[in-house]
């Protein structure tokens, strides 16, 4: 079991936060590439890769709900049951890659055909989608065998795995968007096939590091490479509220840009400035939620209920200070921050402006998400769904009427922000202060 001190919460918290920074990266790197290539593509990518993250959190919040059940059963050392969440767990991936596969390739191009408001943009992003779809095949087993390294602590083969797919990504934008050193040149078609070739080259790492581990052996994972319908059920309780709920976060975020599209051309391309600056806000706050999940959950098991206040207060301690080291441009000079995205002068100030505005909104919920991660490490992942559920009503609420109804400058628009993480804040305090959540059985 993980140890209770700052140097073995960074030891796992590290390697998660400097993958969730190349990562970032990553985006930041494409969304410059595609950004100089054309600004329609720009905003497409920006919207099409939104669509493509909604449908691959359900596969991701299955995978949290194995992690969680992989690390209970080690805090309870009941190591024999492992190998058979594991296997039940890539079942699982499989299916859901497969439905999804066939809703985001056949399904969503058309969708997007028709509610768009900008026709080109439109197309872009139905080439874009059909390209990225195939990479949800490469995720049903990344996913899966991440889930099980990180419920060991095992965060530093993440690590491995990201720096691998990130530098690879990075390469394939520049051979085909461009279409240097002798490639076609493919635009947006080609910031897809980079982006999926990518994944499938993360995939073979992460399969690589499972047959070569000694937990394979340890674990017999290999072994229960079938179904068993008892820890089937076990990841679908656990699982499935997640699913829903990252899904639904995602799918109001998505909302939120198809109105700001419908809304004109500037608001969302100024938006897709501050939406690729967004996610090195989120660096520390992907670590210590994954690092929460796991401590959460397997002090549970050893019954060590009386440390979870002093795990919270040490992960958010360290949450908000690796905040202020990954985002405090935000605050300083969010106009260079911009600028490194897109440099089309006519963005950049008003652009400047928001990322200024929600940076505090960033830091509120760094501090927040360690009692919203708490709910789930603990295995209570039903409760947590109803909290996102009432949260995301809330902020949707609030976009229908600041862009629809009182149409609001893009400026205000993106105040929403405070409402969200502001309302999740106090939801997911008051039901760990008034519910015995303790004493979920996982």
């Amino acid at each position: 079991m993980l140890a209770l001190n700052y140097k073995t919460i960074l030891g796992v918290a590290l390697p998660m936060m400097v993958t969730g920074f190349i990562q970032s990266i990553v985006l930041l790197t494409d969304a410059s590439m595609i950004a100089r290539y054309s600004t329609d593509a720009f905003d497409a990518v920006g919207n099409a890769g939104l669509m493509y993250v909604t449908l691959f959190m359900c596969m991701a919040g299955m995978a949290d709900g194995s992690q969680i059940i992989i690390a209970r059963r080690i805090g309870q050392q009941k190591t024999n049951l492992i190998g058979k969440v594991f296997g039940s767990s890539v079942w699982i991936q499989m299916a859901l890659a497969t439905c999804l596969f066939l809703i985001l390739h056949f399904f969503i191009p058309q969708w997007v055909a028709n509610y768009s408001g900008q026709a080109q943009i439109a197309k872009l992003q139905g080439i874009y989608i059909e390209q990225r779809s195939y990479a949800l095949f490469f995720a049903m087993f990344t996913l899966a065998i991440q889930a099980f390294f990180l419920a060991e602590g095992k965060s530093w083969v993440v690590l491995v795995t990201a720096l691998i797919t990130a530098g690879s990504n990075a390469f394939l934008d520049y051979l085909l968007i461009f279409g240097n050193f002798g490639f076609s040149e493919l635009g947006i078609r080609g910031a897809a096939l980079a982006s999926s070739i990518s994944d499938g080259i993360g995939m073979l790492c992460m399969v690589g590091f499972l047959l070569f581990s000694k937990e394979r052996k340890t674990y017999g994972l290999l072994q229960y490479l079938r179904l068993d319908f008892t820890s089937v059920k076990e990841v679908f309780k656990v699982g499935s509220p997640l699913m829903l709920q990252g899904f639904s976060a995602l799918a109001t975020w998505m909302l939120f840009f198809t109105w700001l599209e419908q809304k004109g051309a500037f608001e969302l391309t100024v938006s897709q400035n501050i939406r690729s600056i967004y996610f090195l806000a989120f660096v520390p706050i992907w670590g210590f939620a994954g690092t929460t999940k796991t401590y959460i959950s397997q002090y549970l098991g050893a019954k060590k209920i009386n440390q979870i206040p002093a795990i919270q207060r040490k992960i958010q301690l360290l949450t908000v200070c690796f905040m202020l080291i990954t985002f405090h441009g935000a605050l300083l000079y969010p106009s260079s921050m911009i600028a490194l995205v897109n440099p089309a002068e006519a963005y950049i100030s008003k652009s400047a402006e928001i990322l200024r505005l929600i940076a505090i909104s960033i830091l509120l919920f760094g501090f927040i998400s360690v009692y919203f991660q708490t709910i789930h490490g603990s295995g209570n992942t039903l409760h947590s769904m109803l909290i996102e559920f009432f949260t995301v009503g809330v902020y949707t609420l609030c976009c229908y009427l600041f862009i629809k109804v009182w149409q609001f400058d893009v400026y205000w628009i993106w105040t929403v922000e405070y409402i969200y993480f502001g309302v999740l804040g106090i939801v997911s305090i008051t039901y760990l202060r008034t519910y015995k959540w303790q004493n979920k059985k996982v």
